[in-house]
């Protein structure tokens, strides 16, 4: 049976930043907006946080089940280390999902009933991320979803339960957490691209190549960039304080830019991952002051 350790482990701890960003990006836009709800927030928060580990579950038992992970340069994997069984994998993961719906129901009964459809698209799109026979982060469509749910989706929708109303400061704000939410997993992708070509996981960066792959990462950044000026131009101009987020960026960029492969590029998920809470904090907080 897999220790305490090896499942949070498992639960990839050094992904949850890219849950808890959208959040912080979202109450910042509804607070300059004079409409914050902390409890509101706060479910928010937890649908963003449950469905972020349920995803990772779900592509460990997913991955595992297929063998994809049997080779790998990066942390432990549950199933594919036989540290514990896929069945077990998969009952965390839809106890995962379970959470998230718990809080999502709560949001949507106090909020707008409709929000219940978009919860369950979220949850599909998070199962067939690796799961099912075709699974779509397989076909090289994995940043799409991690920017389409965990940028936009995340941020405009936390905005929206607080506010009951659409704001394009928040748009902005989604799709600068997002773009750093897909860099994430464009180092990841990065990183595997030999075991991932061997195994005939076609993700976006096996399809891209190293040093294309590369160049997107680079660019992801310079996008997060964007989007602070242009929530700064949509709301107030201290936003701009956001930009500081590069300082933390900037260590990712070199490595990646520098030609790192497998073990050397694991640090550079920790300092994305830094760097998009970063993002969120200064640019929520610079909306909350204003």
């Amino acid at each position: 049976m897999a220790t305490a350790s090896e499942w949070v482990q498992g639960a990839r701890p050094r992904t949850l930043p890219a849950a808890v960003a959208p959040v912080l990006a979202g109450t910042g836009v509804a607070a300059y907006d004079d409409g914050a709800v902390g409890w509101k927030a706060l479910l928010a928060l937890v649908v963003s946080l449950a469905l972020q580990v349920a995803v990772n579950y779900a592509n460990d038992y997913s991955d595992g089940i297929r063998g994809t992970d049997d080779v790998r340069v990066g942390p432990m994997r549950l199933v594919a280390s036989r540290a514990a069984t896929p069945g077990a994998v998969k009952r965390a993961a839809f106890l995962a999902f379970g959470v998230a719906g718990v809080a999502g129901l709560a949001l949507a009964a106090t909020t707008a009933w409709w929000l219940v459809a978009v919860g369950a698209v979220c949850v599909v799109a998070a199962w067939y991320y690796t799961g099912g026979s075709t699974p779509y982060g397989y076909l090289g469509l994995g940043e799409v979803m991690v920017f389409v749910f965990f940028g936009l989706v995340a941020c405009v929708g936390t905005t929206f339960v607080q506010t009951q109303a659409w704001s394009s400061a928040a748009l902005a704000a989604g799709v600068g957490i997002g773009a750093l939410a897909c860099a994430i997993l464009v180092v990841n992708n990065l990183r595997d691209i030999p075991t991932d070509r061997e195994v005939g996981k076609m993700t976006l960066a096996v399809r891209l190549g190293d040093r294309r792959t590369r160049a997107l990462y680079a660019a992801l950044v310079a996008v997060a960039a964007v989007a602070v000026v242009v929530v700064a131009a949509l709301a107030t101009w201290w936003v701009l304080v956001g930009l500081g987020f590069l300082a933390l960026a900037v260590r990712g960029l070199r490595i990646v830019l520098g030609g790192a492969t497998g073990p050397g590029l694991i640090p550079v998920l920790q300092t994305t991952g830094v760097a998009e809470l970063a993002w969120a904090v200064l640019v929520s907080a610079a909306l909350v002051l204003a």
